[in-house]
């Protein structure tokens, strides 16, 4: 994995705009950290693509949903039936606005005349500020307000930080015992018999530096969100529009590739993917290209595509 021995890669299950083509799906990516399943929007076909991409439904406990227009939740129903079908027992996660909960509870009540085997927890986003929503001990997550027609959020991963490995050569030549070892993993430094002190970064070297991805949804170029984003090792941004139509990308609320570039930019990210495309483009080589002008580190994703998420150097 590109030097990385832990997972941390995106797979990218649909790419296209409001309307789905006959080679793209509405948005829906899921994140893997180290083992950790999360679904980023769940468009319509999103299952399908889990299928055909080899993701497991079993693995997934928590989805998160940026907002509610239809390329973005009308794959929810589906799943969760699938997921009923395969007798799944475990609760569902759900990050999302709270109205979700009244658009999916009278589907589900329609199709089964008995609860389905698993509880739906809902969490509803906080529209107005960024805030954390979900942490363990591999990732923190955390949603930010973007600037849509509607409430809108995106999602920012964060890896937590590995502890250290010790350099067996430093632990021979300073004669390190076994008592002090993890407490220098943890931070610390080793101090000699004689009272010398060695420090930290002399004894321990960090394989595994912490990465983090962040995932623009539905916006139109607005600075409020740079911060939430800024230094991320991967952004993905929705960039829906050429700038031949920057005009009406500010008027639907949403992005054209110079603006995730600008984004991207400004926020000092290692790099960046776009997608979200509207489907009057037969290709996305037009939006590709203005983006890399601004910021060249830029790749469009396609269907089936799996991200590795490196540190920044």
């Amino acid at each position: 994995m590109s030097g990385q021995a832990i997972p941390f890669q995106l797979t990218i299950l649909g790419t296209s705009s409001a309307l789905p083509t006959s080679n793209r799906y509405p948005t829906a990516q899921v994140l893997n950290v180290s083992g950790r399943f999360f679904l980023i929007d769940c468009g319509e076909g999103t299952q399908t693509q889990m299928r055909k991409y080899n993701i497991g439904f079993s693995r997934i406990n928590h989805i998160f949903i940026t907002h509610l227009h239809g390329d973005h939740i009308f794959g929810l129903i589906g799943l969760i039936s699938t997921m009923t079908l395969l007798g799944r027992k475990n609760d569902l996660h759900l990050y999302c606005h709270s109205e979700l909960q009244k658009y999916l509870s009278p589907q589900l009540q329609f199709l089964y005349s008995e609860e389905i085997p698993f509880k739906i927890v809902y969490h509803p986003l906080n529209f107005k500020k960024e805030q954390k929503i979900y942490e363990d001990s591999k990732v923190s997550v955390y949603s930010f307000p973007l600037s849509h027609r509607i409430p809108t959020c995106g999602f920012r991963f964060e890896e937590k930080p590995k502890l250290p490995n010790l350099i067996p050569e430093k632990l021979e030549e300073y004669q390190i015992p076994i008592r002090d070892r993890q407490r220098i993993k943890e931070g610390g430094d080793f101090v000699t018999e004689d009272g010398r002190i060695i420090p930290n970064t002399e004894i321990t070297i960090n394989k595994h530096p912490a990465r983090s991805f962040a995932f623009c949804s539905d916006t139109r170029f607005d600075e409020s969100y740079i911060e939430s984003v800024r230094n991320v090792d991967l952004l993905y941004h929705e960039a829906t529009f050429a700038e031949d139509n920057q005009k009406l990308a500010t008027e639907t609320y949403h992005s054209t590739g110079k603006d995730a570039a600008t984004v991207a930019q400004k926020a000092q990210v290692g790099k960046l993917i776009i997608g979200h495309f509207s489907a009057r483009y037969k290709d996305h080589l037009t939006i590709l290209k203005e983006a890399q002008k601004v910021f060249p580190n830029t790749e469009a994703i396609a269907e089936g595509d799996v991200i590795q998420i490196e540190k920044i150097p």
